[in-house]
């Protein structure tokens, strides 16, 4: 359970596992920012979350413009006076081998994967000494560990969240701020199924994802919410510098 009370910022918040994260930090209690691209889906959240009693508030914006994270959290310092948690969840992904992948996909996907992992983490941290620390969690990927066919650019860009994860770790440990790495397997979001070039249906899709992974079976958004939420509480306070699977055992192997 994750500590009440908290200010929690979570970007790619109104979608998949963002969204999934935002509903357990509200349903602990937390005040959420939420970061997104959307403004609808944006709106969407911040209804659902104020009807269940949860102070939240949207920034839209791209999160690869280092402006535009030391905008959410200035602002959120100055509505709610601190940073506590920054969850990174924004992402996207390119489909392809290293020669089907086109130099604009591959400046996409590490705009969106590392740099706003980077330039996010790198504000959150300035704003979270001010106070005695805090929490940072990125949502990498098994692939980011292990590696996958079929996915060049990704697999590279959750690599690095990774390692930027563990760099960050040791250099920021003394100031009391933990940053660790989620690290998923398939997980039963839009993403699952998107950006395939080959003629397939979702249900293939997510068949093929099942058969690989030993427990049988896909993740859901609030299996990885719920890892994200303990690693930013204060049960998890010696926890840092960590990337840590959640795939049915899929890295086992």
């Amino acid at each position: 359970m994750a500590d009440t009370k908290k200010v929690v910022i979570v970007t790619g918040a109104t979608s998949g596992i963002g969204e999934a994260v935002v509903t357990a930090f509200g349903a602990a209690g937390a005040s959420l920012v939420l970061v997104g691209r959307d403004p609808e889906r944006g709106k969407r959240a911040l209804r659902a979350l104020e009807n269940v009693g949860c102070v939240a508030t949207l920034m839209l914006g791209d999160v690869a413009d280092p402006s535009f994270a030391d905008r959410v959290v200035a602002s959120t310092v100055g509505r709610y006076g601190k940073v506590d948690v920054l969850v990174n969840s924004a992402g996207t992904i390119r489909r392809g081998t290293a020669v089907e992948t086109s130099d604009e996909d591959w400046r996409q996907t590490f705009d969106a994967n590392v740099s706003g992992v980077f330039y996010f983490s790198r504000a959150a941290v300035k704003a979270m000494r001010g106070t005695g620390g805090g929490s940072i969690v990125n949502i990498a990927s098994n692939v980011g560990l292990v590696g996958c066919t079929n996915l060049a650019a990704y697999c590279a860009s959750k690599g690095a969240v990774v390692l930027l994860t563990k760099a960050m770790a040791l250099d920021h440990a003394k100031e009391q701020i933990s940053i660790n790495a989620v690290c998923p397997g398939a997980v039963d979001t839009p993403m699952l199924v998107s950006a395939h070039n080959e003629p397939v249906t979702a249900d293939e899709i997510l068949q093929r994802n099942i058969d690989s992974i030993p427990q049988g079976r896909v993740a859901t958004p609030s299996e990885i919410a719920s890892l994200t939420v303990f690693l930013a509480s204060k049960e998890a306070r010696h926890i840092t510098g960590v990337a840590i699977p959640i795939d049915g055992g899929f890295t086992a192997g």
